[in-house]
């Protein structure tokens, strides 16, 4: 048996490159989904503890999408689209499954004023997922764009599209809360994976998912071919995701604090599961707790500056030049060690 070496985000850098940007402003980094045009390349995950109604919102104002999570009843998930459409929201996604009141579902969803449909399942290159955007694409019109995951291969990115995937969410195993890799023995590095599926001649558009940590694997998932990442991680603990404030007290430097929480979780975890269906199958996932962040408009910003600042290091004023100027190598690991801050606090 012959193994192929894989990569993932921290294994590789971007060479610089000669630049002639005189302000990283002028980068555009905008990129369109079908007939929508996005400011920004990045999409929320759909999970209970991402995104509802406030993200959905901040997110469009912000020029990104947000994707409601399926994992709630059709009324709660219709409330919620209709409440950011009252809002002005232009762009509202909506995840759906692959089996029993997907269509009722996403029919309730288009009806409540989503324009964008999401296929949301662990693994999309499955047979019900070719049912699924068939039936989807035929009872819908093309107005009604169908985000479709999740996949690792250029094979499974090429069926999607085929069967009527507007977008395709690529990687499997790579998020933060996820343990598909350790429970299955599945997966493929994101990164790995975009490199691969962007060689596809198909037109849909490319979502890098999972493993993504900093605004630098951001601009890598980019650079190798993605039109847009999701995040999970990255905006959880903000202040318009969803959930109680968890307040623990700590010691920082000898005197008692009190720092905020917020839970954030895979949808494969045992508490999600109980949660949305009252049992547990497969569990594929964590659940935690992060730090209170403040507003998503803070992390957003971080990230957009993040990205543009890398694109001025290869000298790409918009998305399609950096895909085409960009050149990776691979890092060692004392290169890793190197590329992260390693000073020696005395």
């Amino acid at each position: 048996m012959k193994i192929k070496e894989t990569i993932s985000f921290d294994d590789v850098l971007i060479v610089p490159q000669f630049s002639q940007i005189d302000s990283r402003k002028s980068i555009d980094i905008s990129v369109n989904l079908g007939l929508e045009n996005f400011e920004i390349p990045i999409v929320s995950s759909p999970m209970d503890t991402v995104t509802e109604l406030e993200m959905i919102c901040a997110l469009d104002a912000l020029g990104g999408l947000g994707i409601v999570h399926r994992y709630n009843t059709i009324a709660n998930q219709s409330k919620i689209i209709h409440s950011a459409h009252n809002r002005g929201a232009k762009n509202i996604g909506a995840a759906v499954g692959v089996s029993g009141d997907y269509l009722d579902r996403a029919k309730a969803c288009v009806m409540a004023g989503s324009n964008i449909l999401c296929v949301d399942i662990a693994h999309g290159h499955h047979s019900m997922m070719k049912n699924a955007l068939k039936c989807l694409k035929s009872t819908f019109d093309a107005s009604i764009k169908i985000i479709a995951g999740n996949v690792a291969t250029l094979e499974a990115f090429n069926d999607l599209s085929d069967w009527g995937a507007d977008a395709v969410r690529v990687g499997i195993g790579g998020g933060s809360i996820c343990s598909t890799r350790i429970q299955t023995g599945h997966g493929v590095p994101t990164l790995q994976s975009v490199i691969e599926c962007s060689a596809s001649d198909r037109d849909a558009i490319l979502i890098a998912d999972g493993g993504i940590k900093t605004s630098g694997d951001v601009v890598k998932a980019i650079a190798a071919g993605a039109d847009f990442v999701m995040l999970g991680s990255m905006l959880s603990g903000t202040d318009e995701t969803p959930g109680e404030i968890l307040t623990t007290p700590e010691v920082v430097d000898g005197k008692q604090v009190f720092v905020n929480y917020k839970t954030y979780r895979g949808m494969a975890s045992v508490e999600a599961q109980i949660d949305w269906r009252g049992h547990t199958a497969s569990v594929e996932g964590v659940s935690s707790v992060v730090k209170c962040k403040g507003p998503v408009k803070n992390v957003v910003n971080s990230v957009t500056r993040g990205l543009r600042s890398g694109m001025s290091y290869s000298g790409a004023t918009n998305i399609t030049e950096l895909q085409s100027k960009a050149k990776f190598i691979k890092q060692s690991t004392s290169s890793q060690i190197e590329s992260s801050t390693h000073i020696n606090l005395l």
